[in-house]
């Protein structure tokens, strides 16, 4: 039987067909034939995971995605199925994550568990969402964002306040005090040539005074024997100061005026011959009449001695009037 051109066209045609179907599968890491070991794991978000994507264990590649399908229509929970390259005992309470890579493809990650269970071909992973780097990227900003939104509502709200404050007024003040300032600059600055006088160490105020300060101390220690001696003399008269008895000095010397005051308030009184001679007025009038008759009698012996004494051979008596007062020599003693 002879076979047409068309027939053997259409014949290789099916066949490269088929071989571009189950090669290109194959680069896919997939085969026509669904053989090997198989995990499967639900996701509410795939995060962009693909076909052939690689599944790792501890950094190791295990597998690839195989293939990805939703679960129903509304897309709530995506379906990713895993092809193991062999037979792996992964434990049964593995997790299964996504792991976003903004520089590539996303891939699957099993952190493997402690169960001393594990999985067989058709078991589900046990899934966690990661947020991804991303994610963590934005979750690490967010509140950086939320902070740079605070601040400029309030560097917004300072400025506001700020052209409301610096009306034209205010403004002419500023001015005003940023010359005054430059005054005040200007006179620092003579100030500071001023100080800078003051501390030259030829001819500076401050220099002399050292001077003066030494030559006081110079002087003072060239003196210090004498003002040794002197302290020395000093603290030995304070030494006899204390040792001396200056309690029972002030106790003698208060009974001493405790006795005079007796005295004196005798000699106020009319007790005693000293207190009548002090305020007795008879007794002074007396004793004044008997010192007047003193001098008299006196006067009179000086002027009239023959009527006292009698001596005498050819004389004769003094017959004259005695004397009434005494005469003004006496009278001027008195």
């Amino acid at each position: 039987m002879k076979i047409s051109n068309e027939t053997k066209v259409g014949a290789l045609t099916a066949i490269a067909i088929t071989l571009l179907i189950l090669g290109f599968n194959f680069l896919k890491g997939r085969s026509v034939f669904k053989t090997g070991n198989f995990l499967y794991a639900k996701y509410s978000d795939a995060k962009g995971i693909m076909v052939s994507n690689p599944v790792y264990a501890n950094g190791y590649q295990i597998g690839s995605v195989y293939d990805i399908e939703n679960e129903d229509e509304n897309l709530k929970n995506i379906i990713v199925t895993i092809k193991l390259k062999s037979y792996y005992n992964i434990p049964a309470n593995s997790v299964a994550s996504i792991n976003g890579n903004p520089l590539g493809s996303p891939s699957i990650e099993i952190a493997l568990g402690n169960d001393t269970k594990f999985l067989q071909s058709g078991d589900s992973l046990k899934t966690i969402n990661n947020a991804g780097l991303l994610n963590d990227v934005k979750a690490a900003l967010l509140p950086v964002t939320e902070q740079l939104k605070h601040t400029m509502h309030s560097l917004d709200t300072v400025l506001l306040n700020i052209n409301t404050i610096f009306d034209p007024n205010t403004k002419n003040n500023l001015q005003q005090v940023i010359a005054n300032l430059n005054k005040t600059t200007v006179s620092l600055t003579a100030s500071s040539v001023s100080i800078q006088s003051m501390l030259d160490k030829q001819s500076g105020s401050i220099a002399q005074s050292m001077n003066n300060v030494n030559s006081f101390t110079k002087n003072l220690a060239d003196n210090n024997d004498k003002i040794t001696h002197t302290l020395d003399n000093l603290q030995t008269t304070t030494n006899n100061l204390s040792k001396t008895d200056i309690q029972g000095s002030v106790a003698e010397l208060k009974k001493s005026v405790q006795t005079l005051n007796t005295i004196l308030d005798k000699v106020n009184t009319n007790n005693g011959s000293l207190g009548l001679l002090m305020n007795d007025r008879s007794l002074y009038n007396n004793l004044t009449n008997t010192v007047r008759s003193a001098n008299i009698l006196i006067d009179d012996l000086k002027t009239h001695p023959k009527r006292y004494v009698n001596i005498s051979v050819f004389g004769k008596k003094d017959k004259s009037t005695p004397l009434t007062a005494p005469l003004n020599d006496s009278a001027n003693k008195k």
